[in-house]
């Protein structure tokens, strides 16, 4: 399908407006369209045959922005206005990427942790945001020159585990290039819809979806049954794809010539070189069994044996993921029936060899790797133009999403995995008499403890009419809506107070956290459970204390001196142990001071009933 020549500038097309799947690759970019002829998804290419728009902006003299081939040519002679692989930078702060701030060899401003991360090219500065809307603009305006017909929507594709976050700043990018998207794909997800075309409707499958790109890697576990293409699983690394490949070939390259690494990034036409050789020496060496290069002087050489054994760590990095997804499914990797390359750097024959003895069977490469995922693309967006009824689609949530409750645990209301769209809501009240406001914080994770899990907005639902302590009802509805972005709404269901929001996360999470949620979830899962017995037992026997205290305090008069003295001691007996008792003395002492409180409590709930019924009134 990648080989078909097309032209489509036909009045047909001219008379309806075109939806394009769009692959926005962190190296390589791509438009594709439903062929109007044959049905099927092809990948717009120039009368070159060009497929591939570089994902390269340069800002050069005058203001004049060049994206793809023609920036790709001042990344050595301009590099510190060329800007590539925009996409790591997406929806992240300075402090998400410094520590590999020397990969880049523009620059990228450190001024505020917390802030979307800024690019200095000359004087200007750009946000990720203004970076990527450039590499749309120029993949819009191709699309239209070779449809000869505007386009205006289209369906983009982004790596499974991009969160809230850069996916609204995907959003963003196609907003500022004058496109509407209309709808964020998991890659995988659209590989496996180009790849699942003309399937028979009655084979049952579990598919895994291996995808090794420039930037990114994403193994989703799919069930495809009767044309529907159910995710299972998603797990991957946002750090990690060819361009670390690359790295490591430079790196070996600057230790056989005893080159100070140091010194080598200080220049950045020659880091600019060395990055660019240890590129086509990956290429050759699919082919070739040695490479061999030149830059000022250095001899550069690489063996196939050398350069897989450089990889292999990453390589193991891949299947560590794929082996977490398989059990996130609930299936044995023996139950995998086949499985899907897509993302260059799939071509490296180590990394077929790989995945293929760790699945135990023979990987499916039949489409171009490079172009499978803008194929799928096209197919959504034939799906939303209503065009295609045969296919569903069910994406997933990549992390949890609760709030934060008593004592700093999460409450999780959408479990990672969860199909979406998806909505979810709970009941929660208030924790003091006549709270008129409640803090409602968003978090997505896997932990615990809100504090090991990322925050990703908080609100607060005011008005509350005065009531006492766990009296109001106050709804929390989640809402996961197709592109995956969170809609949070809060409703006192006795008063009918509302609000609502749509999440605008905050920047400043690091890749390490977000590629170690889930597997510190399982490293820290005993730990976690026993904290988290202790918090409900702390926050159980506060609410108590507070309870207990104010009821003495409001009919101290009703009581007996000994039963204020017992009740006393019993108090201070759980706070001392609230600081230093384990989970199973908390509890016991809970029980002692409820043994103590329930004979008067109860002796005066029938003496308010009595006195009552006089018209007097006690335990207000």
């Amino acid at each position: 399908m990648a080989k078909i020549g097309i032209n489509i500038a036909t009045g047909s097309l001219q008379q309806q407006e075109m939806i394009v799947g769009i692959d926005l690759g962190t190296t390589n970019s791509l438009v594709a369209i439903i062929h109007p002829e044959s049905k099927k998804p092809v990948v717009l290419k120039e009368h070159d045959g060009a497929a591939l728009v570089p994902s390269i902006v340069h800002f050069g003299e005058g203001g004049l922005i060049s994206v793809g081939d023609e920036a790709r040519k001042f990344l050595v002679k301009e590099p510190h206005n060329t800007i590539f692989s925009v996409k790591r930078l997406m929806g992240k702060s300075y402090s998400d990427v410094k520590d590999h701030a020397s990969f880049f060899t523009y620059k990228v401003i450190d001024d505020n942790t917390e802030s979307l991360v800024k690019i200095q090219a000359g004087n200007a500065f750009y946000s990720p945001v203004e970076l990527s809307s450039f590499i749309l603009k120029e993949l819009k305006n191709r699309a239209e020159h070779i449809l000869k017909t505007p386009v205006t929507k289209a369906v983009v594709t982004v790596p499974a585990y991009f969160n809230d976050a850069q996916r609204q700043a995907t959003r963003d990018a196609g907003k500022l290039a004058g496109l509407d998207i209309l709808r964020i794909v998991n890659e995988p997800t659209a590989a496996s819809l180009a790849y699942g075309l003309g399937m028979n409707k009655e084979e049952v499958k579990t598919v895994a979806v291996y995808d090794l790109g420039g930037g990114t890697f994403d193994i989703s576990i799919l069930r495809i049954a009767g044309g529907i293409f159910e995710v299972l699983s998603t797990n991957g690394d946002t750090y990690l794809g060819g361009d670390d490949f690359d790295r490591a070939i430079v790196q070996h390259w600057f230790s056989q010539a005893g080159l100070n690494e140091e010194e080598i990034n200080s220049n950045k036409s020659l880091t600019q070189e060395f990055r660019l050789k240890a590129e086509e020496a990956k290429k050759d060496l699919t082919t070739f069994d040695l490479y061999n290069g030149n830059i000022d002087g250095y001899e550069l050489r690489l063996a196939k044996s050398e350069f897989e054994k450089l990889i292999q760590p990453y390589l193991e990095k891949t299947i560590q993921c794929c082996k977490n997804a398989v059990r996130d499914a609930g299936i044995s990797v023996r139950e995998v029936d086949e499985v899907i390359m897509v993302g260059g750097s799939t071509r490296v024959p180590v990394v077929k060899e790989t995945v293929s003895n760790y699945f135990d069977r023979d990987v499916h490469d039949s489409l171009n790797p490079d172009e499978v995922v803008a194929l799928g693309a096209a197919v959504q967006a034939d799906i939303l133009a209503g065009n295609n009824k045969d296919f569903l689609l069910l994406d997933i949530t990549p992390l949890s999403l609760g709030i934060e409750t008593m004592g700093g645990l999460m409450d999780v209301l959408i479990p990672r995995n969860s199909k979406i769209p998806s909505r979810a809501a709970r009941q929660y009240t208030t924790q003091k008499d006549g709270q008129g406001s409640m803090r409602i914080t968003v978090f997505q994770g896997e932990r615990d403890l809100v504090k090991d899990n990322r925050k990703l907005s908080e609100f607060n639902l005011t008005g509350i009419p005065g009531m006492p302590a766990g009296l109001p009802k106050v709804e929390i509805t989640f809402l996961v809506n197709a592109d995956g972005i969170l809609v949070v709404t809060a409703k006192e269901l006795r008063s009918g107070i509302q609000q609502s929001i749509e999440v605008k996360p905050q920047y400043g999470l690091t890749d390490e956290e977000v590629e170690k949620m889930l597997m510190d979830s399982i490293t820290h899962a005993k730990d976690d459970m026993r904290v988290r017995a202790l918090v409900e037992a702390q926050t159980e026997a506060a609410q108590i204390l507070d309870t207990t205290r104010q009821f003495v305090a409001k009919n101290k008069s009703f009581l007996e001196k000994e039963e204020i003295l017992r009740t006393e001691a019993a108090m201070q007996e759980l706070t001392v142990l609230m600081q230093k008792g384990n989970k199973d003395e908390i509890h016991h002492a809970i029980e002692q001071l409820n043994e103590i409180s329930r004979p008067y409590a109860e002796r005066l709930m029938d003496k308010a009933i009595s006195t009552a019924m006089k018209g007097k009134n006690i335990m207000e």
